[in-house]
């Protein structure tokens, strides 16, 4: 019963593993996303601020 009770917490262990590098990679490319518009937008208002100054 020991073996499987370790093998199943290595398991787990694994698995916990897995997902926390999951949702880094989902968070860094949100970050990035989210950058990505706000230089965009940003880009497209200053663009329209100087058009309208000139």
């Amino acid at each position: 019963m020991t073996d499987t009770s370790d093998a199943n917490k290595q398991r787990n262990r694994q698995i916990a593993r897995n997902e926390e590098a999951k949702q880094v990679t989902g968070s860094v490319r949100v970050s990035i996303w989210a950058v990505a518009v706000f230089v965009i937008v940003g880009g497209i208002l200053f663009t329209l601020g100087w058009l309208s100054l000139r």
